[in-house]
């Protein structure tokens, strides 16, 4: 069972480095350039940026970004908390509040309970300002796909 957040993240490392590799690799991350950091047990932070590419007919940012961003900051955080199998999400609500023209953009993603098999998590997008624009909460579920198979996740022996 993994540890509550605030606990030793110290042993918990490699599985948060593994985590990191994953999300690296994903190729739907070559569509929606970013980069994931796992600061601690039930803690992610995805950092990217908006620009033109992600407008839709009305020069926003299409909901699919904020969509994108809030559910991967949820379920790594989720997925922090469990160390021997991939979560999957099974729900997600996305409430908008504001829209996002360009910029530097942060998902601040929160482990809020569960570690057995479903894991409760929520999440929050701010521009570079920290101004929030929208948030989200999800329900993942542990699923039998094992992490040590996913290519990346394990470190390359060098």
């Amino acid at each position: 069972m993994a540890p509550a957040p605030g606990g030793a993240a110290e042993g918990r490392e490699p599985h948060l480095r593994g985590l990191e590799r994953l999300y690296a690799l994903a190729p739907v991350n070559r569509l929606f350039p970013s980069t994931l950091h796992l600061l601690a047990p039930g803690r992610s932070e995805i950092r990217f940026s908006v620009g033109h590419d992600h407008y839709h007919a009305a020069a926003a940012a299409h909901g699919a970004i904020y969509f994108k961003m809030l559910d991967d900051a949820a379920f790594y955080a989720a997925n922090s908390m469990v160390d021997e199998h991939f979560v999957l999400t099974t729900q997600f609500n996305l409430v908008l509040t504001r829209p996002v023209l360009e910029g530097e953009m942060v998902a601040e993603g929160r482990w809020v309970s569960g570690t057995r098999r479903v894991l409760i998590a929520e999440s929050r997008l701010l521009t570079a300002a920290g101004e929030e624009v929208a948030r989200g909460t999800g329900t993942f579920m542990r699923s039998r796909i094992a992490l040590g198979g996913l290519p990346g996740y394990l470190a390359d022996p060098a």
